[in-house]
């Protein structure tokens, strides 16, 4: 089965006067059916040239932003190849624990 890669702001943290939201949250899921893993990370922003009002953001809109602040679509795939790579070593261990007497 292929794997879904889900992205989603965990949170944001904005400047009470303006609405600038200058860190975005985020977590990216993976999931084959069977497995999944995630990661977490954070995005700080400079200010930008025309400001969103904070009541009109969307996940959507926010997520594009933190894509393009990681570094766009090269950074994206790295970061789902490691979370799939993590997928892969559930259905396949390459490390195990134990004794080999019962």
């Amino acid at each position: 089965m292929a794997s879904t890669f889900t992205w989603a702001i965990a949170n944001l943290e904005r400047e009470t006067l303006d609405g600038f939201v200058f860190v975005a949250h985020y977590t990216v899921s993976a999931n084959d059916g069977t497995y999944s893993s995630s990661a977490y990370g954070s995005n700080g922003f400079a200010p930008p040239e025309n400001l969103i009002p904070y009541a009109d953001l969307t996940e959507e809109l926010v997520i594009g932003w933190v894509k393009e602040a990681l570094g766009g679509n090269e950074k994206v795939a790295e970061i789902e190849a490691a979370l799939q790579a993590q997928l892969d070593e559930q259905h396949s261990p390459s490390k195990a624990a134990g004794v080999p007497w019962g």
